[in-house]
């Protein structure tokens, strides 16, 4: 590679020309900071299956989290699934248990009442 300043030789590797001392193309590559990997979105996902409740908060923060602009929106889709499988894990076990609370009200007082 050739330095763009001077026009000498330069390492395909160099951050900057060894002649001039003027910033490479790879100056621009080292300076930025590396994207980060957004593991709590896979967890939320994960957890989602199993803790709906826990499932829910972990994948609003990583949903958060990817927002950000370190991960450069990473794991967007797995919070994002995560949110709707706890949310929708979360209704049907409020109304399966709204439903078999009424059904044992019911069959209680069913039974007669002796005195």
């Amino acid at each position: 590679m050739f330095c763009k300043n001077c026009g000498k030789e330069v390492n395909e590797n160099a951050v900057i020309c060894p002649n001039c001392g003027v910033p490479t193309d790879n100056y621009n590559r080292s300076a930025s900071a590396p994207e980060q990997k957004n593991t709590l979105a896979l967890v939320g996902f994960i957890l989602s299956f199993f803790v709906s409740i826990a499932g829910l908060i972990v994948s609003i923060i990583a949903y958060k989290n990817a927002k950000k602009p370190e991960f450069n929106g990473d794991g967007k889709n797995f919070a994002l699934a995560g949110i709707i499988i706890s949310a929708v894990s979360l209704g049907i076990g409020l109304i399966s248990g709204i439903i078999t609370s009424i059904f044992w009200v019911s069959f209680i007082m069913s039974f007669p009442i002796y005195y």
